[in-house]
Parts: C-alpha cells; sequence; structure tokens
C-alpha cells in the first residue's frame, strides 16, 4: 500500500483563511495527502498568505527563503503559496524564488488537485483567475473527521465598498455570496462532526444576499434564522460587518434570534467625518453611532467589538481626537488597532503619509484607552452567571477552557465537563485577557 503523502499548510491572517486552508487540505486530500504538523517531513508546503498587513510580501518571501535547505535535501518537495499575496504577486513570486511550484489565488483552490498534478509533473504551476465557476461547488467532499466545538463557515466572499486603504476587492474579487441550501448541508454537516458553534465568514459578511430554495435572495438575519432551526447547533456569530449594511432585520435578529450571541464586531477605522471620507467609508461618525444605540436598544448586553487605522494619510492631531471621543461614547469591550501602511494600487498610498512618530504616539493612545475599556467590561462580569462553551482542556491540572456568550475567554476548574460542553458558569474573577469561573451546580 502506497504511504500518504504529507501536507504541512502554514495559514497567515484571517478567519477565512484558516477556512480555506481546511478546504485545501480536504481538496488535496483526494490526491493522497494528509496534514503533518511540521515542514520538515512535508511533501508538499502551502503557505496561506494575507496582504492585509504591512510588509505582507515581504515577510512571504523570507518565510520562503527558509525552505531552501529543505528543498536541496529534497528536490521532489514541492511548495506553493496560496492567498493573497499570491492574488496580488502572481508570477513575481516564482521568479523572485525559483523554488515556489505553484501558486493559486483565493478563487481557485478548487483548482488545486490538478495544479499539484501539474507541479509534480514539473511544470511550473500558476492560477490566479477569478473563474466563473463556484470554487465551493467544485471541491468535492472527503472522508471528513470528527470536529471541535467550533467551527469557521464563509458565506460571502469579496467586497464592493472599495475603501482607500484596503486590497481586499483586487485580492478577493468582488461581493459573491453562497446559496442558502449549500450552506445549511454544510452546517449540519459540521454540527453531525461534533460542532456546536458556527462563525459565518466574509470580507462584508452582511452584505450577503445568497440564493435562497424559494427562489429570493435571502439577507443574512434571514440566513441566521434558518440556521438558528438546525438542531444540535447552539450558537452563531458572524464577522466582519459594515455599517452601512447592517439592515433592520439583523438588527431585530439580535434582539429576538435565540442562538445569536451578543458579540458584534463592526469596523469603523476613525472616528473622523473628514479621515472616513477620504478613507471612502461612506458613512459618518454621527451615524455609525446611532447605529449602535439601535443594536444596543436591541440587546443591551451587546459586546462591541471594532477596528482603528490611526495614522491614516493627511490625519491631523484634531481628527485623532475625534476617534478618542467616539471610542469613548461606543465603550468597546474588544478592537483591534494599527498603525496605517500603503497597499500598493489604493488610493491612500499616493497620497501625502503621516511621520511614523507620530503613527506609533497614537496608537499607543488609543491602545491604552481600549485596553482600559475591554478590563473594565470583564471586570463588571465578575458575579454574573453566564453560558460557557468549553474548547480544550486549560494549563493547569483539572482546568477546562472555553468561551462565554460574550467570547470572553473562561476557565474553570471542574472535572464535570468535557470539550463540546455547553454549561452555566458563575464568574468569580477578572484576569488581563481572560475570565475565571466555577461551575453552577
Amino acid at each position: 500500500m502506497t504511504a500518504p503523502k504529507k501536507l504541512f499548510i502554514k495559514t497567515y491572517g484571517c478567519q477565512m483563511n484558516v477556512y480555506d486552508s481546511e478546504r485545501m487540505a480536504e481538496a488535496l486530500g483526494g490526491q493522497g495527502y494528509v496534514e503533518t504538523k511540521t515542514p520538515d517531513d512535508a511533501d508538499m508546503i502551502l503557505l496561506n498568505t494575507c496582504h492585509i498587513r504591512e510588509k505582507a510580501a515581504e515577510k512571504v518571501y523570507s518565510e520562503l527563503g527558509r525552505f531552501k535547505g529543505l528543498k536541496a535535501e529534497r528536490p521532489d518537495l514541492k511548495i506553493g503559496v496560496a492567498g493573497c499575496v499570491a492574488q496580488a504577486e502572481g508570477e513575481e513570486i516564482m521568479r523572485r524564488q525559483p523554488l515556489v511550484d505553484l501558486v493559486v489565488g483565493p478563487q481557485s483552490y478548487h483548482r488545486l488537485p490538478e495544479l499539484e498534478a501539474r507541479a509534480r509533473a514539473g511544470e511550473k504551476a500558476l492560477d490566479t483567475d477569478f473563474p466563473e465557476e463556484d470554487k465551493f461547488d467544485k471541491l468535492i467532499a472527503r472522508p471528513k473527521a470528527k470536529r471541535g466545538p467550533t467551527a469557521f463557515l464563509t458565506v460571502q466572499e469579496g467586497c464592493d465598498k472599495f475603501c482607500a486603504f484596503c486590497v481586499v476587492p483586487y485580492t478577493r474579487g468582488a461581493e459573491v455570496s453562497r446559496p442558502v441550501d449549500r450552506l445549511l448541508t454544510e452546517a449540519r454537516d459540521l454540527v453531525e462532526r461534533g460542532v456546536r458553534e458556527i462563525t459565518l465568514l466574509g470580507q462584508n459578511v452582511n452584505a450577503y444576499h445568497g440564493a435562497g430554495p424559494d427562489g429570493a435572495d435571502w439577507s443574512l438575519a434571514r440566513l441566521i434564522w434558518a440556521l438558528n432551526d438546525v438542531d444540535g447547533l447552539e450558537r452563531i456569530r458572524f464577522t466582519t460587518s459594515h455599517p452601512n449594511d447592517m439592515g433592520d432585520d439583523l438588527i431585530e435578529a439580535h434582539s429576538s434570534c435565540p442562538k445569536l450571541m451578543p458579540y458584534l464586531h463592526l469596523p469603523v477605522q476613525s472616528g473622523s467625518d473628514r479621515i472616513l471620507k477620504r478613507m471612502n467609508r461612506s458613512h459618518t461618525a454621527e451615524q455609525y453611532l446611532r447605529l449602535i444605540e439601535r443594536l444596543r436598544a436591541a440587546r443591551p448586553d451587546l459586546h462591541m467589538s471594532g477596528d482603528f487605522i490611526v495614522g491614516f494619510p493627511e490625519e491631523t492631531e484634531a481628527d485623532f481626537q475625534a476617534t478618542l471621543d467616539l471610542v469613548e461614547a461606543v465603550q468597546y469591550g474588544s478592537a483591534f488597532s494599527f498603525k496605517y501602511s500603503t497597499r500598493p494600487g489604493t488610493p491612500a498610498a499616493e497620497r501625502a503619509q503621516v511621520g511614523e512618530a507620530e503613527k506609533d504616539d497614537r496608537l499607543q493612545r488609543l491602545q491604552a484607552l481600549l485596553t482600559r475599556q475591554q478590563r473594565a467590561l470583564q471586570d463588571a462580569m465578575v458575579g454574573r452567571d453566564v453560558g460557557v462553551l468549553f474548547e480544550k482542556t486549560g494549563r493547569m491540572p483539572g482546568q477546562m477552557v472555553g468561551k462565554s456568550d460574550h467570547l470572553h475567554a473562561v476557565h474553570v476548574k471542574t472535572d464535570a465537563v468535557a470539550p463540546g460542553d455547553l454549561a452555566r458558569v458563575r464568574i468569580v474573577s477578572s484576569g488581563p485577557n481572560s475570565l475565571a469561573g466555577e461551575m453552577l451546580r
């Protein structure tokens, strides 16, 4: 019997890349590959890349350089680059790093078996097209192992917003939503394999408009209500959203859908209307704040998360102060904040840049405020009873770790639960990044 080939995938960036890596592993499973945790014994290495962070391409080239020794020792080793850097750089990757055998963009993963076969035959295999066929339709289901209690499910890809700082419309393409029936089938399959919480993914997930079984386009809210009826699925989340696509039905779902968790990641990027306009965000700070008011009226315990960019081109101290004012008004439970960095080909890359020292100062001040808010909201959880979905054993003997309804990490000393169990817990203390609880009898 032929020994299975080994596949090592390193995933960078967002949750969607995690989902895509799982699909790539399944696609190559049909070619006889099994995953390995180290590149040292791999027959194929795949880097699933992200282009959002600063100098993303250079970091990929640096990572590829580390594999030169492996390639020299084992010439049959195949090395591939996937994801958004692959889409943006294309053939340039092979020119700069000749050890790369295949390059595949985010919309062409279903063609991996063909690309792998070409690479095995000694060709350089490249596919960064935006094919007409749906990659999700073409990915062949393989025998699937039991899963952990949480999973991602991509429902929408691409973005039509064209924010001035962002490469997503160029690397992921226009907005495309997957049909409802296929999503419900995949969700039920995940539940049968042990999943109890699903996070719906999309570059602009609340713009979802997938074809429903009734012939109409369904909104994200309608999809969530259908998932609410899936037996065995206990929790639903979604990310990442745009303020302009937060419809009335989705706000109402936060109020009345039992399985939709009280957590929402809703990026605003800046609190300055001038900068928001220059970012092409198509909303004002006041509109964002009024939207938060409506969401919290629907679900008073809603935990808000956001994204912020500081030092965007032409940002003044007054613009930055407006961001601090917005953060004070919202009171975030968590947030991601970054210094602006240029992305070639985006409009903002050509504008007057803010100095690095000023960016550093503003980022430190913003993160200090966000950290204080996060800690205050965590501290306020002490004494409350919360639902916890346990995911794994903890670092300490007899400890179990899971996530609360609000996505806080919670650890409990107990032998009464196992991964996948959902239980009520009383929070007894708050740490820097997690909560401690005790089981309710």
